[in-house]
């Protein structure tokens, strides 16, 4: 019989499995929050490679069943957005709870695994910083290259300014090196440099 970790992971997974929305990875369809989780993981992995459970059952459940609440139900503009975003991660931390408990997790690890995914003391914690790297990482490695054909350069400029700010120094580097067209790297760059 598998472990409360596996079986944890196991049921994130087989939440995530029901996203309806479809990613490319590795020329395979995937459930995109599955396959997120599951590259959030690796990259979080990479990056501490001691991760406790705590953080690594963080990483996997991130954005645990995100389609169930989508940016349309909430109103347009800064304000809206801002509202859609604390209340997915308050949706997200319920939803591990509810596993963690089944799994047998006791109240501390469950109160450590909600604080990191919803981005408690985001550059103080460094839990949350290599959390928040690893999404960084996952954004640049799965949905930039899409959105570079979709957003003005100058929108897409910004993003990827916000999303650099965000990120520690080590993240950064592994942008850096992550496969990309030399249009898209030369917007990175330009972006990054402020020109």
């Amino acid at each position: 019989m598998a472990g409360r970790f596996e079986r944890a992971i196991e049921l994130i997974d087989e939440a995530n499995s029901a996203d309806p929305t479809v990613l490319i990875v590795n020329e395979q369809p995937r459930p995109k929050e599955l396959a997120h989780a599951e590259i959030a993981t690796e990259w979080v992995r990479r990056l501490r490679p001691d991760a406790d459970e705590a953080l690594l059952l963080a990483a996997r459940a991130h954005h645990i069943r995100r389609w169930k609440m989508p940016r349309s139900s909430y109103p347009e503009g800064r304000k809206g957005y801002l509202r859609w975003r604390a209340d997915l991660q308050k949706f997200h931390a319920r939803e591990a709870e509810v596993i963690l408990r089944e799994c047998g997790y006791d109240a501390g690890t469950i109160a450590r695994v909600q604080q990191i995914v919803q981005k408690h003391r985001l550059g103080r914690d460094p839990d949350v910083q290599v959390l928040e790297d690893g999404l960084c990482l996952v954004f640049l490695e799965t949905q930039l290259t899409a959105l570079v054909e979709q957003l003005p350069e100058e929108t897409m400029a910004n993003v990827l300014r916000k999303t650099w700010k965000k990120m520690s120094e080590e993240a950064r580097e592994h942008a850096l090196a992550l496969d990309m067209s030399p249009a898209v790297r030369e917007l990175v760059l330009r972006a990054l440099s402020g020109s």
